[in-house]
């Protein structure tokens, strides 16, 4: 791993290239490093668990491309199949049987799901799970929650997390006035809300937050979302675009035993390539066209390079049969570190749902945005730069999961375990 006296004068100069041709010298808010207040870093490749900047400098990932890359970068049989590909052509423009295959394997794990429709962002599957909410209840009203993130479309900017958490200026009132954003994990309020709506469309949740730390939904929340929304007669939608494929095959509704209307996926269903995914209850997603009325398209959608690398991934998944091994080995990388938060009565939330983790600092409990919102960013930065400076990656920002894949090496998961007990001891 790296030194704490790294060469980065290539990046410099990158970056300030970048920032003549990008706004902010990116194109996506986070990877600029603000929260932290670094250099951003300019990534050459990515191998298995590591990073190498422009430098050579190299860091252990636990980002894993925002939780995509359940395989570590550049996985062999994944590389392979695409690259089987390309000769027979990139992109068609219609139908394949790669799309198919894809599809299929998914329904197998998502009980939610009777048909699907590919698309290429989290954001267009979340904004279209709305589009067809808003149709079949011919209801306009969308509750959120609080800090939980769900893409950057107009209508669920609202107190949104991620790197949206304070920002959101460009928008109509118009179109968040049919939005309510509410307190996570506060059952009775919702549900004092909810029972008050008659123009409710949809809920639209999170099972587990990633875009404000990682929180899992409390005992009783999930239920009492699913019980108010089907007597309302509204649809409820599950964002698993982090948490699908995540910590098991069939995400948290297999989990919870919670079955949602609409499931909005993506990240790891497309091994690391642009593909996400919303799905549902056949009498919902029919109603698309070009046999129904609500209108949804995209020329990308079902690309044939990303069907087969999201195909390829889940194999390799299925192959494994059980994600015991994952989920011990990230209990395990966590267990010293929340001892000695304990021992020392440090100021620290260590949070964890299956291989994706968070450490939230200056509180000593968190529950939603409200404790979220008032975490020592000084303390997180300082974390951060302890990390990075020696050749550890996390995603720079606090609202930010962290993710160990099966590509994670027991060597590094217990290196990068010895520097944060490490940094704790000096707090």
């Amino acid at each position: 791993m790296n030194t704490a006296t790294q060469n980065r004068v290539n990046s410099a100069q990158i970056y300030a290239r970048a920032c003549k041709v990008f706004p902010g010298g990116v194109n996506s808010p986070v990877r600029a490093f603000k929260n932290v207040e670094m250099l951003p870093l300019i990534a050459r490749e990515g191998k298995e668990d590591m990073l190498w900047d422009e430098e050579g400098n190299q860091y252990i990932d636990f980002c894993s491309f925002w939780g995509a890359l359940m395989l570590g970068h550049a996985n062999k049989k994944v590389a392979q199949r695409i690259a089987e590909q390309l000769p027979h052509g990139m992109a068609f423009g219609t139908t394949s049987m790669h799309e198919i295959l894809l599809g299929e394997k998914i329904l197998s794990h998502f009980p939610s799901c009777e048909k699907i429709r590919f698309v290429v962002t989290g954001t267009e599957a979340t904004m279209s799970a709305i589009r067809i909410a808003r149709r079949v209840t011919e209801r306009s009203l969308i509750v959120k929650f609080d800090g939980q993130y769900h893409g950057h479309s107009d209508a669920l900017l609202v107190a949104a997390g991620s790197g949206a958490a304070s920002i959101a200026s460009g928008i109509e009132k118009e179109h968040v006035c049919q939005t309510v954003s509410l307190p996570f994990n506060e059952i009775e309020t919702c549900r004092t809300f909810l029972r008050m709506q008659t123009d409710l469309a949809a809920v639209i949740v999170e099972p587990v937050s990633a875009n404000m730390g990682v929180i899992a939904a409390e005992p009783g929340f999930l239920e009492m979302l699913r019980e108010e929304t089907t007597r309302l007669g509204a649809l409820l939608i599950f964002d698993e675009i982090v948490t699908g494929y995540r910590s098991s095959l069939g995400g948290v509704s297999s989990q919870c035993g919670i079955i949602p209307d609409l499931t909005c996926l993506g990240k790891i269903i497309g091994g690391g390539l642009p593909v996400a995914a919303f799905g549902g209850k056949r009498e919902y997603m029919d109603q698309l066209a070009p046999f129904g009325d609500i209108y949804q398209a995209g020329t990308f959608a079902g690309h044939p390079i990303g069907m087969i690398a999201g195909l390829e991934t889940l194999n390799i998944l299925e192959e494994k049969r059980s994600y015991s091994e994952l989920l011990e080995a990230t209990e395990s990388f966590l267990k010293p570190m929340r001892e000695v938060v304990a021992d020392r009565d440090l100021p620290i939330v260590i949070h964890a749902f299956g291989s994706m983790f968070s450490f939230f600092f200056g509180i000593r409990s968190v529950r939603g945005w409200k404790e979220v919102s008032t975490i020592d960013k000084g303390m997180f930065r300082a974390f951060y730069t302890y990390l990075f400076e020696r050749g550890i990656y996390f995603s720079p920002s606090p609202y930010e999961a962290q993710f160990v894949t099966f590509a994670h090496s027991h060597k590094h998961l217990e290196d990068v375990q010895a520097i944060i007990c490490e940094f704790l001891f000096l707090m």
